[in-house]
Order: C-alpha cells, then structure tokens, then sequence
C-alpha cells in the first residue's frame, strides 16, 4: 500500500491507478460526466477499473449532477458503453431536484434549458410549463444550446428579478466535458442570478442531500452502512466533487484530466503543486490524483 500525504495543500504524488487505494476503501461515490465518458464515449481504463473495484467486493454509486431522473441517464451511459457491472446504483441531481419541483404542484413554472430534453423530470409532478411572467419559480437544468453563454440572458435575468423570482439549479456544475470542448452547464447561469441578487437553490453535489441518498443507496447494496472512512469520493470537479467530499467527511480522489485539464496540463507536465494549490481551498482531504481513472 502506498504511503500518500493527506494534507490536500501538501504536494503528492501522482498515481498510477485506482488500485493503489482500492484496499483502503470498500465504497466509491463516483462522479459520471468527465470521469466514467466524456459526453461521446465512455472512458475504457475508467470503466475497467470500477469493474474490478466491484469484482474485489467494492460497491459503486454514480454521483451525477445531470438534471434528469436516473431513468434516462441510465439509457445515455448504455448508448455510451458504460457496463452496468461498473456500478451498483446511481443517484442524479435529477433525482434531488424532482423533489423540489413537487412543492410547486399545480403551480406555473419556467424552464430555462432544451425545450423537450428534459420532460422527463417533470412527469407526475403536476406543474405547469409555462412563461416567466406567470411563473412562480424557475427550474433551469441547461443553457437553450451549446453555444449560449450566461451573460447573453441578461435581458431574463433582469425579468427574473424584477418579479423576485427563485431559481431551482438542476446541475450545480458550471462546465461539462463534451469531447475535447468545454460547455457551459446550468449551474453557470445560476450563479450569475445570484450576483444579480436571484435566489437560488441548488440541486445536487456538493450539497448534503445528493450524499445522504448515495449513502442509503451504498448501504442497500452492502447490506450494512459503509463508515465515512471507507467512502472515497472520485470527480473531475473542485468546486462540486472536492467541495462535496469536504462537507460529507469522505476521502477525495481528483481526476485532474477532463475539466482542470488545460489549466493543470494534466496530460503533459502535470504539476503536484498545481494540483493541490487547485483542490486546498475546497477543504477536500485528497488522498491522490490522476489524469484519467484507471487500475
């Protein structure tokens, strides 16, 4: 077993797989988009690896900040080649964010996001889709398309306001790995609303929820609730994986090659500094990285 700082300020060693760990840990709480694919594919090596963290006896639950249920996501990591023997369950932002859309039943909403994409996160709720000067909230799972950029909904925004409108952010995440291109996700529009002085309310990672149904999901899958010192939290993201493991108590791996990609130049000369100057203020007690998931 490798003897790996803990202080996540403290430079570390990269390492060379998951199975340097893997003995330390009896769950994963794994994040999805820009570990496990990156929006097109599935990660061969990440996937590998996950298998055989099960295979040892590990349990797996995917942790995604996708603002649909976990029916569709389930469907989308199929297309992509994702095995089910990777993971033992998943849990979606979705999922977090149906619940508060339900308190609105009967009510108007606004959806900010693809018109049709996400329908499936407001079936059986009973609300009503319909236009910003009739709703009571917002529910924004996306920008309208890939080339949208937050600042171009500032005319909304100033709508969104004038009637003091609260947001419900469906993803958290402010970027998502698509190919070798970063997009801005919808968690980018809503911390925009909130400089604006917007009320917002996040669904997802890092908050505590998304963890606590991880948490239930891993203990029906063992059998028995893992400690937090057997959780190890694996993601992409600082602001969300890193942050989210903090606030948990759970260990911290970063895989530094999907949205620190560039700035860490994370498949070239990636620098130990960097990294842990990158993750320390989150809190996270990272016990490694790498560029990509693997064995």
């Amino acid at each position: 077993m490798m003897d790996i700082p803990v202080n996540s300020s403290a430079p570390l060693g990269a390492l060379t797989g998951l199975s340097a760990l893997a003995p330390r840990y009896t769950t994963l709480f794994c994040d999805v988009w820009g570990v496990v694919h990156n929006g097109i594919a599935a990660h061969p090596t990440a996937c590998a690896a996950l298998v055989r963290f099960r295979e040892a006896g590990g349990t797996v639950i995917f942790v995604t900040n996708s603002p649909r249920p976990s029916g569709p996501i389930l469907a989308m990591l199929d297309r992509l080649g994702v095995p089910r023997g990777a993971f033992d369950a998943l849990v979606s932002s979705g999922d977090a964010t149906r619940a508060m859309i339900g308190e609105y039943r009967g009510r108007v909403i606004h959806h900010i996001g693809p018109p049709s994409e996400d329908d499936a996160l407001y079936e059986g709720l009973g609300v009503i889709r319909g236009p910003a000067e009739t709703a009571e909230t917002l529910v924004v799972t996306d920008l309208d398309t890939d080339d949208d950029t937050p600042e171009m909904y500032e005319e909304r925004i100033a709508l969104w306001r004038a009637r003091d409108l609260p947001m419900i952010a469906a993803n958290p995440d402010k970027f998502v790995e698509i190919g070798d291109q970063l997009i801005y996700c919808g968690g980018a529009l809503a911390d925009l609303y909130a400089e604006r002085g917007g009320r917002v309310r996040m669904a997802g990672k890092p908050y505590a929820p998304i963890y606590e149904e991880a948490l239930k999901l891993a203990t029906r899958a063992r059998g028995a609730e893992p400690a937090r010192a057997e959780i190890l939290a694996v993601g992409d993201s600082v602001r969300t994986d890193a942050t989210g493991a903090a606030g948990f108590g759970i260990d911290f791996l970063f895989i530094a090659g999907s949205i620190h990609a560039e700035e860490l130049d994370a498949f070239g000369a990636l620098d130990p500094a960097g990294v842990g100057a990158l993750v320390a203020p989150s809190g996270a007690n990272m016990v490694g990285y790498m560029a990509r998931l693997g064995w």
